[in-house]
């Protein structure tokens, strides 16, 4: 995890922000922080308030209570937005410049962008400089999004599923370009629904639900949260004896294998083995993200019925 000297103050906060949208509370006394030179994923399923949370720090809307701060500045200040990137889903590109002239064009708001050919290569954009934006497809749109986003050298960047509909090869070349900007010094605040790409760039991760925060940390320390390790097999068991197993928390069918959750594996392992001398394509593993951020949520909606 990032370490944040005293010296470094953050560079967006959210203190005690409400925001109600009619009878609809978005947010709760959420307190959040974002500081130099860090990567933080702001998790969550939908409703949970991360586009309220955004909103609020980058000055596209203003909290019921509570204070919203970007460079210690209100964020609906221009002089406060002229720090960030903001790179949005639902934004639009004007259909008949190309994709040059709309990054020359946002470069110029600046007053020492990037240079536009170096920010059409970070974004992957090189060969299709000339095509006019309304010929793009919605991958190539995303990725003038994010030149548009980066072309002022901002020192906080927000990126809203910046992968969407991306195909792999173009999503791992989009998260070099995201880490060579944090080794720049750049912080990134990242929504995404690909834990995955959490899990890959994130310094920190904040897992919002109903507006609060229900979890806060590394990676390491998010996947922490839950025990117990993932143990896949080819077993002739039936999944009633499998479940009966005391050392077996849940057990599933997953193609033409099993799945087994547990908190005592090498015990399993011996029992399932006695069991099933047959039993083959054994794979083992610790139990992920995507687990942890499972459960967490799971058990907040345990909480919020009883």
């Amino acid at each position: 995890m990032t370490d944040h000297p005293p010296s470094l103050p953050p560079l967006a906060v959210l203190s005690g922000a409400h925001k109600r949208y009619g009878a609809t509370v978005a947010l709760q006394a959420l307190d959040l922080a974002i500081h130099p030179g860090e990567v933080l994923a702001l998790l969550g399923p939908n409703g949970a308030g991360k586009s309220t949370a955004l909103g609020l720090l980058t000055g596209r809307i203003g909290v019921d209570s509570g204070k919203a701060s970007l460079f210690g500045r209100d964020p609906r200040e221009p002089a406060a937005r002229r720090g960030i990137g903001v790179m949005l889903q639902e934004a639009q590109l004007p259909d008949t410049l190309t994709v040059a002239e709309q990054v020359r064009l946002f470069a110029s708001y600046y007053p020492a962008p990037r240079a536009v050919d170096e920010t059409l290569a970070l974004a992957g954009l090189g060969d299709l400089a000339r095509r006019r934006c309304g010929q793009l497809s919605g991958g190539q749109q995303l990725r003038v999004q994010f030149a548009l986003a980066i072309v002022g050298r901002p020192p906080l960047l927000f990126v809203a599923e910046p992968t969407t509909g991306l195909d792999v090869e173009a999503r791992r070349a989009f998260w070099a370009v995201l880490r060579g900007l944090r080794a720049a010094g750049t912080a990134i605040v990242l929504t995404t629904h690909y834990l995955e790409e959490a899990d890959a760039l994130a310094d920190r991760i904040v897992l919002l639900g109903a507006g609060r925060v229900l979890a806060e940390g590394s990676p390491d320390a998010i996947r922490a949260r839950v025990a117990g390790k993932r143990l896949r097999c080819r077993s002739a068991l039936p999944l009633a004896q499998l479940r009966a197993f005391p050392d077996v928390d849940s057990a599933e069918a997953v193609g033409d294998r099993v799945e087994l959750r547990t908190r005592a594996a090498e015990a399993l392992l011996r029992r399932l083995l006695a069991a099933d001398p047959n039993l083959s394509d054994l794979e083992l593993a610790p139990l992920g993200l995507e687990d942890a951020f499972l459960a967490i949520t799971a058990d907040d909606r345990l909480q919020e019925d009883a």
